[in-house]
C-alpha cells in the first residue's frame, strides 16, 4: 500500500522557523529511493537522481508517478529550487488534481520566495482537498501569515499545528515569541 508521509524542508528563515514539506511513500526501485530520500529529509543530487530515474524508466501507476513528481519537488525545495520544485508540483497534479500534498508544498515554495500570499492560497487549496500531515500545512501558513503581518491568524496557525501534532517543537518555538494579551 502507498503511503504519505511529510518530511522537514529548511527553505524559509522566518524567525527561526523554516517552511516543511511533504513527501509520499511510493513502492520499490528507484520510486522507492526518492521516496526515501524525501522522507529521511535528504537532499542531495544522488536522490534527485534517484527520482528522475524512476520517472523516465520506471514503470509507474499515475498515483505513485504523481507522488514521485511531489518527492522529487521536495528534494529540489530543499535545493532551494523553488521553480524546479514547484514545476514537480504542477506535474503531480497534472497527474492528479487532488493530491493536497502538492499544493500545500507548492506553498511552501512560495513562502521560501517570500510570496506569502501566494503560499496562503495554495496551502489552502492542499488542506481543504485533504493532507496526511495538516499539523505542517498550517505551520507553513503560519510562516505565510506572519510574513503577510497577519500576526493572530499566523499564531492561530502555529496554535493548530501544535494543537495536530504536540510532540513537534517547531510550532512550540514559534509561539514562545507571542504574548497574547486578552481585552
Amino acid at each position: 500500500m502507498r503511503a504519505f508521509s511529510l518530511a522537514v524542508c529548511a527553505v524559509l528563515a522566518l524567525g527561526g522557523a523554516h517552511a516543511v514539506a511533504g513527501d509520499l511513500v511510493i513502492g520499490s526501485g528507484s520510486a522507492q529511493e526518492c521516496s526515501d530520500a524525501a522522507q529521511k529529509g535528504r537532499s542531495d543530487n544522488r536522490s534527485v537522481l534517484a527520482c528522475t530515474t524512476a520517472l523516465e524508466v520506471e514503470t509507474l501507476n499515475f498515483r505513485d508517478r504523481a507522488r514521485t513528481f511531489v518527492n522529487r519537488g521536495v528534494l529540489q525545495m530543499r535545493q532551494r529550487q523553488f521553480a524546479a520544485a514547484r514545476a514537480d508540483f504542477d506535474q503531480a497534479n497534472t497527474i492528479d488534481p487532488n493530491l493536497g500534498e502538492a499544493y500545500v508544498n507548492r506553498g511552501a515554495t512560495f513562502v521560501g520566495e517570500s510570496r506569502y500570499q501566494e503560499g496562503v492560497q495554495q496551502i489552502d487549496k492542499g488542506l481543504a482537498l485533504g493532507v496526511k500531515e495538516p499539523e505542517k500545512a498550517f505551520f507553513n501558513r503560519g510562516l505565510a501569515n506572519e510574513g503577510l503581518g497577519d500576526l493572530k491568524a499566523a499564531y492561530k496557525d502555529y496554535s493548530r499545528a501544535a494543537e495536530l501534532k504536540p510532540d513537534w517543537p517547531a510550532p512550540k518555538t514559534e509561539l514562545a515569541r507571542f504574548t497574547v494579551k486578552r481585552p
